[in-house]
C-alpha cells in the first residue's frame, strides 16, 4: 500500500515537472544582461602658485558647484607687488604723454633766447679779438702781448661752439621728439601693463575654484600649510559623468552597438532602474576581470564596454556593482 502511494507521488510530482516546463515562458534572447561597477572621474585640486593658505571653505562630503571658491592663499605680497608696477606704469604712461606732446612754446622760446645770447657772446668775443690784433698792427706788436691775443682766439672759438650748440638745440625743440623714442616709450608702458596683467593673474589664482560640479571626497590642507602645484588641496569625484564599466563576450559583442540605450540597476535602487547608453566599446579583446566573471570564466577573452548613465538624483557611488540590460540590435557587427 504504501509502495502504492509513493508510487502515485512521484508520478504526479513528474507530471507536474513536465507541465511546468512546457508551460512556463520561453527565456527573452533579446535582452543581454551584464555585470559591472559604477565609475566615475576624480580631481585632484591644487594651488597653481606657492604660497600660504589663509582659507579652506568646504569639507569633505560637501556638494560643490562648478566656479565655487574652495580655498583661498594669502597673496598681500603680491597685492604690494601689484600695487608698486602700477605705480612705474603711471609714470611710463606720463613719459609717453610727454613725448606725444612735443615741446611746449614756451621751450622754444627758451632755445631760441639762449641760441641768442650765444650769438652775442660769439660776437663780443670776435669783436675783442679784432681789437687786439689792431692794437698789435699799430704798434708794432708791442702794445698787445701774444698772449693776449691767443686767449682772445680761444675765447672765441668757445664762444662760436657754444652758438653752434644753441642753435641746434633750437633747432630739435621746434622739431620735437624722434618716432624712435616714442616707441620706446610705448615699449616701456606695455611692458609695465604685462607685468601689472601677470601679477594680477597670479592674485587671481590665490582663489581655487571648482572646475565642475562634484564631491569633496578629501581635504588634505588646512589655513596656514603652505601650498605648491606639487600638493593637492582637495580630490573631488565628479558627479558627471557616471557609467558602469561591463564586459562582454565575443557572442554578444555582434549585438552591441555604440549610442544604444540601456537600463541599469543596483541594489540600492530596487526595481528601478537608471536610463543609460553605451558609450564606448573597447576595440582590443582582454582577458575577463577576476572581480566581475566566476572562477570557471576568468580566462575567457571579453571587450569592455562603458555604459553612461543619466543620474540626476546622484544615487550611483564610486565602485557601486551595478547590472545593465540591453536590448539587442540585430546580428551586425558592433560599432567599435
Amino acid at each position: 500500500m504504501k509502495k502504492t502511494i509513493v508510487a502515485c507521488v512521484i508520478l504526479v510530482a513528474v507530471v507536474a515537472a513536465g507541465l511546468w516546463m512546457w508551460l512556463r515562458p520561453a527565456p527573452d534572447d533579446s535582452l543581454i544582461t551584464l555585470y559591472g561597477n559604477v565609475d566615475i572621474r576624480q580631481v585632484s585640486l591644487a594651488f597653481e602658485g606657492s604660497e600660504r593658505v589663509r582659507e579652506v571653505r568646504v569639507e569633505e562630503g560637501d556638494k560643490i558647484k562648478a566656479g565655487q571658491v574652495l580655498a583661498v592663499l594669502d597673496t598681500r605680497t603680491l597685492t604690494l607687488q601689484l600695487a608698486q608696477v602700477r605705480a612705474q606704469t603711471e609714470a611710463q604712461q606720463q613719459a609717453l604723454d610727454r613725448l606725444r606732446n612735443g615741446t611746449r612754446p614756451e621751450e622754444v622760446e627758451q632755445s631760441k633766447a639762449q641760441a641768442g645770447a650765444a650769438e652775442a657772446q660769439a660776437e663780443l668775443a670776435a669783436q675783442q679779438l679784432r681789437r687786439l690784433r689792431g692794437v698789435a698792427a699799430d704798434t708794432n706788436g708791442r702794445g698787445v702781448s701774444k698772449q693776449d691775443i691767443d686767449n682772445a682766439v680761444a675765447q672765441l672759438r668757445v664762444a662760436q661752439a657754444n652758438l653752434e650748440d644753441r642753435r641746434k638745440s633750437l633747432k630739435l625743440a621746434q622739431i620735437g621728439p624722434r618716432q624712435e623714442d616714442i616707441a620706446q616709450a610705448q615699449a616701456n608702458l606695455r611692458a609695465a601693463d604685462a607685468q601689472a596683467a601677470l601679477l594680477q593673474h597670479q592674485i587671481d589664482l590665490g582663489q581655487l575654484k571648482a572646475p565642475r560640479d562634484g564631491i569633496v571626497r578629501a581635504r588634505l590642507l588646512e589655513p596656514g600649510d603652505m601650498a605648491s602645484p606639487q600638493r593637492p588641496v582637495y580630490t573631488v569625484a565628479l558627479t558627471d559623468p557616471k557609467w558602469v564599466r561591463a564586459y562582454v563576450n565575443e557572442t554578444q559583442l555582434g549585438f552591441v552597438r555604440g549610442g544604444m540605450e540601456a537600463q541599469v540597476s543596483t541594489d540600492a535602487s530596487g526595481k528601478r532602474t537608471l536610463p543609460g547608453r553605451v558609450g564606448y566599446i573597447s576595440s582590443v579583446a582582454e582577458f575577463t576581470p577576476k572581480s566581475v566573471q566566476t572562477e570557471e570564466l576568468r580566462t575567457d577573452l571579453v571587450y569592455e564596454i562603458r555604459v553612461l548613465v543619466d543620474d540626476p538624483r546622484d544615487e550611483l557611488r564610486l565602485g557601486m556593482p551595478a547590472t545593465v540590460v540591453l536590448q539587442r540590435q540585430g546580428d551586425a557587427p558592433a560599432q567599435r
